[in-house]
């Protein structure tokens, strides 16, 4: 049980990347999303109830993993770059649906890509909070997730100015 729940944090590993392994997480999960979009071509919808659900496995399986950890958000946990990153890029498919060219998606999906990993290092104010005020598998969670809302915001009010 614990092999699985290490290649789960750690993102089958990616986690164990000795350089940045958040930013080959967030790469892998831009990758990923890309592929189950557009070749696998399941719903957004149901990836983000997926999300959710890995968002609440998550903090469990974090909590057992740093339970006998000295740091409480360790590098190797990645699933909450696998959730953050995730957040954008679903929302931005649902409020996108239909035929889309496929250069403008890959754009917008490396701006996502970009500007999550620039809040997530950065990490204003709320993203802060949550990395400094709980040291648990909510606070790891929660961090990703407002830098993968903060994604959003700049998206909408770039989408809102340029139309």
């Amino acid at each position: 049980m614990n092999r699985i729940n290490f290649f789960f944090v750690t993102l089958f590993g990616i986690g164990k990347i000795s350089r940045i392994p958040g930013s080959f997480a967030s790469l892998a999960t831009t990758i990923i999303l890309y592929f189950v979009f557009y070749i696998l071509n399941i719903s957004p919808e149901n990836i983000l109830i997926g999300i959710i659900i890995i968002f609440f496995v998550s903090i469990y399986a974090i909590n057992i993993f740093i339970k006998n950890c000295d740091e409480k958000d360790p590098r190797e946990i990645v699933i909450d770059e696998f959730i953050g990153q995730s957040i954008p890029i679903c929302l931005y498919e649902i409020a996108h649906q239909g035929v889309k060219d496929p250069n403008e998606v890959l754009i917008f999906y490396f701006i996502m890509f970009v500007l999550f990993r620039i809040f997530d290092i950065i990490k204003p104010y709320p993203v802060n909070y949550y990395d400094k005020n709980f040291k648990n598998g909510f606070g790891v969670v929660m961090d990703d997730v407002c830098a993968g809302l903060y994604v959003v915001a700049v998206l909408v009010l770039y989408m809102v100015f340029s139309s």
